[in-house]
């Protein structure tokens, strides 16, 4: 016997245009035409990167795609094109917004270095969290990214680099961090944040939350000054540390 379909499955299937056995269903008069897109688009995304993960990106067809949905091969066609397309949406859903989600946090005038770069390492600790498998679809498939979208990837994860590396450099001109490598630190923050989609499984007793917190805490911890302490202090072993610290960050970013 058939499972019967879900009510967001048969909501879902409706708002393309049919039952979720595939009869031709009527659209409701107060759901627009741009919300019923929305909705399945949402949809097509969802059971296209469950199948990307389970079977892999060349191993799932766009005739899997629309049976995972319930509705026809010629209705998938109405939203979209081809599975490149579904990629495009991805590299939109989780590189590009990350990027404009960094970048707000870093033009906000309200909070120090500290609280912004605390703010973007939780954020993006929350966004991996909730949707692991978007990202990890992603990561897999970047090399075989068609060159259009890769250029759209690799440019999201460029700026998103940039934003945070900003976001550093500011804090040690304001003496709020430490003088590093300000790149590689970047690199760091951004590559620990990126690794909760493939080890972290949030549950009932396990939620995000903490783990987000802690890993941002983790971060300030990497780049800000101790705690009690800053730029100046009042021990000489100290103060003779911090000089060295700002001479040879002063030398790397002079040049020869």
């Amino acid at each position: 016997m058939a499972t019967p379909p879900s009510r967001n499955h048969r909501a879902v299937a409706a708002a393309a245009g049919r039952t979720a056995d595939g009869a031709p269903a009527r659209a409701t008069r107060t759901r627009t035409s741009s919300s019923r897109r929305e909705l399945v688009m949402s949809e097509i995304l969802e059971h296209a990167t469950r199948l990307f993960a389970e079977r892999g990106y060349d191993g799932t067809t766009l005739q899997d795609i629309a049976d995972a949905i319930g509705i026809t091969r010629p209705g998938l066609y109405h939203y979209i094109s081809s599975k490149e397309q579904l990629l495009a949406a991805l590299v939109r859903d989780v590189s590009e917004n990350t990027a404009h989600t960094v970048r707000a946090v870093r033009l906000r005038t309200d909070l120090s270095s500290v609280e912004k770069l605390r703010t973007v390492v939780r954020g993006l600790v929350l966004q991996r969290a909730g949707a692991p498998e978007r990202f990890r679809v992603l990561d897999r498939t970047e090399a075989a990214l068609p060159e259009e979208v890769a250029t759209l990837h690799l440019k999201a994860r460029r700026e998103v680099l940039a934003e945070v590396r900003t976001i550093i450099e500011e804090g040690v001109s304001r003496g709020e961090f430490r003088p590093r490598d300000e790149r590689l630190a970047a690199l760091s923050v951004i590559g620990m944040c990126n690794w909760v989609a493939w080890w972290f499984h949030p549950g009932p007793s396990h939620p995000a939350e903490p783990v987000a917190d802690q890993l941002a805490q983790n971060a300030v911890d990497m780049l800000a000054y101790p705690e009690d302490t800053g730029p100046l202090t009042t021990t000489p072993q100290r103060a003779l540390q911090l000089a060295r610290e700002n001479l040879n960050y002063l030398e790397r970013f002079l040049g020869p």
